[in-house]
């Protein structure tokens, strides 16, 4: 099993490039399906989630290959025949429960089962199967697997108000009402860039949506929707998570240029939040530069629904806290139980409490190099960044989690100074015992 091992101490220098969003190639891979043709998708990462997703797709029928070096994606969708994701490919992602509205979209039925992914909180798929019943899809529940149709093979089309605001289940309904025979409405879609991204690709294979954007997205079904050649969006997670990292690991007054971003997608919430603590921002049309500051201010942040603070940003913000002179608070409203890293934090030395969906941060205290475990994504990148501060020797196991959502992650962050490297370790190994 792999393992990063990190030198702390060392400060960030010069560039870091984001890669592709993880988060939007996935449903962009769904809306290939409704095309009968080739779609071609750049600048998608080199990612094990997208690995797992193209096995789901080809299970289908679909021919998937992907160019490594240039990070093009070609999916064909000429031969999609067999409607089904099996349990034990989608219970590695979240994300492969898309199928079922694609699918739909598709073929007029689907057989897909409920889905996986990170080990924390409930997260239910209740809201994707009543918004597509309301569309007309007759569903059933078959051991583990949810069983799809459209009544003469094709969604009537409907409307469905999502409580609360869903990006899944937003990607989902408008997959299956693309070629719905009549109009669709979504209320309180999702307006995440993800989302919006998402939606403007379904526009260019043909599909009629209106309200993109905002809280009513309208849906006119269409016959067929054609393959197109799609530019995916940068991911806006690793760019805020690579802005914390300038601001506690980077020398203060040296400024640190993120490239290849979209700093709109960041969302008001965050930036706002970032800039409070001190840390200098400077924003251009696809790159960053920050400047941490000579003492980063506590800055307290609850999460919420785009444009609000990313919950996929507040395990890497706890870590910031723990830079910080003073205490703050970290409050998540969308999964009020992911806090699994706080137990590994406070292996290093970070002095926090949590109260519910609360975790209060002791910024000053100095970190301590130790081995600590990754519970999830995001909680695994938090790790990374409180190694790369801490003193001595940090080894970070289990980063087939941090390997899902963030390409090459060791080797930008050694590129830009940080002493972190990959090893190979046995989990299961025997302690050794001393002879009597």
């Amino acid at each position: 099993m792999d393992k990063l091992v990190i030198q702390g101490k060392h400060p960030l220098h010069g560039a870091l490039a984001v890669s592709g969003s993880k988060n939007t190639a996935l449903p962009l891979m769904a809306a290939a399906l409704l095309a009968d043709g080739t779609t071609r998708l750049d600048n998608v990462p080199d990612l094990q989630d997208i690995a797992t997703f193209a096995n789901v797709l080809r299970v289908s029928g679909a021919d998937v290959k992907f160019d490594r070096d240039r990070r093009r994606l070609y999916l064909d969708a000429s031969r999609i025949g067999f409607p089904e994701a099996p349990y034990e490919l989608v219970k590695k992602m979240r994300a492969s429960f898309y199928m079922l509205g694609a699918l739909l979209g598709r073929c007029g039925e689907a057989r897909v089962s409920l889905p996986g992914g990170c080990a924390w909180g409930p997260r239910p798929v209740n809201l994707h199967i009543e918004g597509i019943k309301a569309l007309g899809a007759e569903i059933d529940l078959d051991e583990g697997y949810v069983v799809a149709r459209a009544p003469g093979g094709r969604l009537q089309g409907g409307s469905y108000t999502l409580e609360p605001s869903s990006v899944g289940a937003t990607i989902n309904i408008a997959l299956a009402a693309a070629t719905a025979r009549g109009t669709s409405r979504i209320e309180n879609a999702a307006i995440e860039p993800d989302v919006v991204e998402f939606c403007k690709a379904l526009e260019a294979m043909g599909a009629r949506l209106h309200g993109i954007g905002t809280r009513t997205l309208d849906i006119e079904g269409v016959d067929a929707l054609q393959p197109i050649t799609y530019r995916n969006c940068p991911d806006r997670i690793e760019l805020g998570t690579f802005m914390i990292a300038a601001a506690i690991a980077g020398a203060p007054g040296e400024a640190i240029r993120i490239t290849d971003a979209d700093p709109e997608h960041l969302g008001e919430d965050f930036t706002e939040a970032f800039r409070r603590t001190g840390a200098a921002l400077t924003a251009g049309e696809d790159f960053v530069e920050i400047t941490a500051p000579d003492a980063i201010h506590p800055v307290s942040i609850t999460t919420g629904i785009y444009p609000g603070f990313p919950t996929d940003l507040q395990a890497q913000w706890t870590v910031l806290l723990t830079q910080a002179r003073g205490t703050a608070t970290v409050t998540d409203t969308v999964y009020g139980d992911r806090f699994n890293h706080m137990p590994e934090l406070s292996r290093l030395g970070v002095r926090a409490r949590v109260d519910g969906n609360t975790v209060t941060v002791e910024g000053g205290p100095p970190l301590k190099g130790a081995k600590v475990m990754s519970t999830d994504l995001r909680a695994s990148v938090s790790l990374v960044l409180a190694g790369m501060v801490a003193s001595g020797e940090t080894h970070v196991l289990r980063i087939y989690h941090l390997d899902r959502g963030y390409e090459r992650l060791e080797e930008k962050l050694s590129q830009a100074g940080v002493h972190i490297e990959r090893a190979i370790y046995d989990e299961f190994a025997r302690p050794e015992m001393s002879e009597a």
